[in-house]
């Protein structure tokens, strides 16, 4: 998948106010329409203007792409970085069904119906007459895996996008203090009260929903409640069984390591996962590390073993003939 520049596709600048945008849309959408074009390329190059005009026309979602283009080109193969979203406050605007197949694939993998930039319709009428209740907005956060475990309180400071005065996108930053639950999942959203878009005509705010993910962790991968970690053991440890202390999140246990324990294998600390009812496990996985020979008392001791103890961990391998 290849990076797009929307602003190379419109043709105007990366400061362009909205109107500059708005007019170079509108100029380029008479030009490829497929009803009246005589270009060759018309149909695909109006889906392409199409595609461009739908993020850069929309404050939030210019925001968050000029935020990623900064280092990307056009043309540049292209992932979206895990939670490149993060901390951005938006409505949810997002696009019809019917302009979802006409957009690309790059397109959805950032602004697609399961991200936060997504289509989630609307509740409200805008023929209603007296107190209207504000919009919802939403926002994705990260958080450390110990604010889940213990709970917490946090400052967490969201990037409001909005347009100033000139037309031009500026970005807001708000900061909240945001109470964590103990015991919160990846996905899961906390609930702010009347912290949404303003209401109109003396109605109530919206309300603003955070989504949680967690911060890479030096030593835990969470899975739901359950928390997994790798663990270095030594060709001793795994072959003669051991007692030895892991890290938790509440803190160090002692684990056994059964004799004949082989790497990849998972022992399961129960309960020792994120707080609920019931409450996440901690998968273990070992991982059998061999002290390197640095001298040569060392590297006697593994001809030793080797004379020892013959041992031909591929002979399935070298059995095997690949014959029809």
């Amino acid at each position: 998948m290849k990076f797009k520049d929307y602003y190379e596709i419109l043709g105007v600048p990366k400061d362009a106010s909205q109107d500059e945008i708005k007019r170079a849309y509108r100029k380029l959408a008479r030009k490829y329409h497929p009803d009246v074009s005589k270009e060759p390329d018309a149909e695909e190059r109006f889906k392409v203007i199409n595609e461009a005009n739908e993020v850069l026309k929309d404050p939030e979602k210019r925001a968050a792409y000029d935020q990623l283009g900064a280092n990307w080109q056009a043309g540049q193969e292209f992932n979206p970085p895990p939670d490149w979203d993060a901390g951005f406050e938006f409505s949810g605007g997002g696009y019809t069904e019917a302009d979802a197949a006409h957009f690309s694939d790059f397109f959805e993998s950032l602004f697609g119906g399961g991200g936060p930039f997504g289509s989630r319709g609307s509740r409200y009428s805008y023929h209603r007459q007296g107190p209207l209740r504000g919009e919802d907005h939403h926002a994705k956060i990260l958080i450390r895996l110990e604010d889940a475990y213990y709970g917490s309180t946090r400052n967490i400071t969201l990037k409001a996008p909005e347009l100033d005065s000139s037309g031009h996108v500026v970005v807001r930053p708000r900061t909240l203090k945001v109470k964590i639950p103990r015991g919160i999942t990846a996905g899961q959203r906390i609930r702010l009260a009347g912290q949404g878009g303003p209401g109109s005509s003396g109605g109530p705010n919206g309300d603003l929903y955070l989504e949680i993910e967690f911060e890479p962790h030096p030593l835990f991968a969470p899975d739901g409640r359950d928390i997994y970690l790798s663990l270095p053991v030594t060709p001793w440890e795994a072959a003669l069984g051991a007692k030895v202390q892991v890290p938790t999140l509440g803190g160090k246990v002692d684990l056994k390591i059964p004799p004949g324990a082989q790497s990849g294998q998972k022992l399961r600390l129960k309960g020792r996962g994120l707080p609920g009812k019931p409450p996440g496990d901690q998968y273990v996985e070992l991982k059998i590390v061999t002290p390197p020979a640095r001298d040569e008392k060392s590297r006697e001791l593994y001809r030793q073993m080797a004379e020892t103890m013959p041992y031909n961990p591929r002979q399935e391998m070298e059995a095997y003939r690949g014959e029809a």
